[in-house]
């Protein structure tokens, strides 16, 4: 039978609840990877690149030892080369043949890194399964299924660590510990891109004003084109708020209230599942949801699946597992509320009573709108003020956050301010959002030349 491996889709159940997962998984001529794929269920609460990147990696380990096993004495020499095609492929420079017909190219250091701490996460996980010794009963070479093959690549890399040392720097694991550097793979290249990836300060205005309209539903009684209000408020939510755009898809209609005081709009970002339940019958958002909709927290969904919204773990400030959007300017607050009721009044499709959910932004059918079709909508804004769509310049969907945090910045809010206000759980990871560019740099060097002559 032919040797191969390949991702699907399953619905995992480890009792006789009704309660099932939707998971990656890998099939391959032995049938389904069950290691793997109980693996992923314990991990289940992580995110969902985070297991396909997971399901990739093994699966070029299997494809590997299927091209290869005959042509190693011994397990650690197969993985040891495992690790140095994943960086410099497969594929002759000279003769541009393959005698293994994997044919990969070569990878960076980075996504080489990466690739090796998914393979050694799961095969230290897979070492201290109980059924591991008992599967792992012949010679690698020998191993006729799939399970007893990663088994013993489990049992190799235990006892040689062969991919140790992509974790670590050279020196941290002294050999006193008994771990043998086998592998040496290049150390990674350190980058940083010379651009910080913000939307352009000067071109929000426009984008809001003149790139979020509704094209075919002609102009008004001045003439003007109709506003998009359900774009503009989520663009207002990432721009000024510093949401991440994942997380908008996450807010509930209640989740948004009004300071009369101030006459400013107050949003909360609750956990998607674990964030108090808006009905105090029901104790969290995955029972609120269960019970009330019959749907799951959409990071529960598979990321093929169109109700599929991510989560970063951000930090949360209220016990009842939410964080409120801190607008800067303070006076956005007060726009968003406008525009926020703008779309209440005119624009929201209310969903049908067969399809109720409690999201705060839906479809022209009532649905719970989608981040692809938002970034769609946001890349025709762009392109409709005369702007190139670009990550690397910032005028994707993320550069408003980056945007967000630079402007703190720019402000002399302390690193710390900015790390609550953006809920980052570390005060460093608010850093990348506060490079200059190299122009912005220069002029600055310029200034300070300026200054020093003067």
């Amino acid at each position: 039978m032919p040797k191969y491996a390949i991702k699907i889709k399953s619905r995992y159940k480890n009792d006789q609840t009704s309660k099932e997962l939707v998971l990656p998984a890998i099939y391959t001529e032995s049938g389904l990877l069950i290691s793997h794929l109980r693996y992923l269920a314990e991990n289940s609460y992580k995110s969902g690149s985070w297991q396909d990147r997971s399901v990739f990696a093994v699966m070029l380990l299997i494809r590997y030892i299927n091209a290869n096993q005959s042509a190693f004495e011994d397990a650690t020499s197969l993985l040891r080369s495992f690790a140095q095609c994943l960086t410099l492929g497969t594929i002759n420079p000279s003769t541009l043949e393959d005698d293994s017909q994997l044919y990969w190219s070569s990878r960076s250091n980075e996504d080489a890194h990466t690739l090796l701490g998914h393979i050694t996460t799961y095969t230290d996980w897979l070492s201290e399964r109980p059924e591991y010794n008992q599967q792992r009963i012949n010679k690698f070479r020998k191993a006729t299924s799939v399970e007893q093959r990663l088994n013993w690549c489990a049992y190799y890399h235990k006892h040689a660590r062969v991919f140790l040392n992509h974790l670590s720097t050279p020196n941290k694991y002294p050999q006193s510990m008994g771990y043998a550097r086998q592998i040496q793979i290049h150390q990674r290249t350190v980058t940083q891109t010379s651009t910080t990836k913000r939307f352009p300060s000067s071109e929000i205005k426009r984008l809001i004003e003149e790139g979020m309209i509704r094209p075919r539903a002609g102009v008004d009684g001045a003439g003007r084109p109709i506003p998009d209000y359900k774009n503009q408020a989520i663009t207002l939510l990432m721009h000024y708020g510093g949401v991440r755009k994942s997380e908008i898809f996450h807010l509930y209609l209640t989740d948004v209230h009004v300071d009369r005081q101030r006459l400013e709009a107050v949003v909360r970002i609750y956990h998607p599942s674990e964030g108090s339940s808006p009905d105090v019958r029901h104790k969290n958002r995955r029972e609120y949801l269960a019970k009330e909709f019959g749907l799951k927290p959409r990071t529960d969904y598979a990321k093929s699946e169109r109700l599929h919204s991510g989560w970063k773990g951000p930090l949360l400030t209220d016990k009842r597992k939410f964080f409120q959007v801190q607008f800067f300017p303070p006076e956005r607050a007060s726009e968003f509320l406008l525009v926020w009721q703008n779309y209440l009044l005119h624009q929201r499709v209310e969903p049908s009573r067969f399809e109720g959910h409690p999201y705060a932004f839906t479809n022209s059918k009532g649905q719970p709108e989608t981040l692809k079709n938002y970034q769609r909508m946001h890349a025709d804004a762009v392109r409709r003020i005369g702007l190139e769509h670009s990550k690397a310049l910032g005028t994707t969907e993320h550069g408003h956050r980056h945007a967000y945090g630079y402007r703190l910045a720019d402000h002399d809010f302390s690193q710390v301010e900015i790390q609550k206000a953006m809920h980052h759980k570390s005060p460093d990871s608010c850093l990348v959002y506060l490079q200059p560019t190299d122009e912005e740099l220069r002029l600055i060097m310029q200034n300070a030349e300026g200054a020093c002559r003067g």
